[in-house]
C-alpha cells in the first residue's frame, strides 16, 4: 500500500473536509391551496396542486363500514 511521504497539516486536512459541512435542510413553503408544507417548485403531496391548477389527481378516501 502506498504511504504518504509527508504529514498533511491540520489546515490541509480541514480544507479537504470543508465541503462536507455545507449540507442544509431544504426550506418548506405553504401550499396556496391547502396550506400544508411542501418543497418549493414541486407538486403538493397533499392536494396535488402546482401553479394554481390540479396536476396530480388524489385518490378519494372511502370509509369502510365497521363490523363487530
Amino acid at each position: 500500500m502506498p504511504n504518504p511521504k509527508k504529514k498533511h497539516t491540520r489546515s490541509r486536512r480541514d480544507m479537504r473536509r470543508s465541503h462536507n459541512s455545507g449540507v442544509e435542510v431544504p426550506q418548506l413553503v405553504a401550499c396556496p391551496n391547502c396550506k400544508s408544507p411542501r418543497l418549493p417548485h414541486n407538486v403538493c403531496p397533499t392536494c396535488g396542486f402546482y401553479k394554481d391548477r390540479v396536476v396530480v389527481a388524489q385518490k378519494a378516501k372511502t370509509e369502510e363500514p365497521k363490523t363487530k
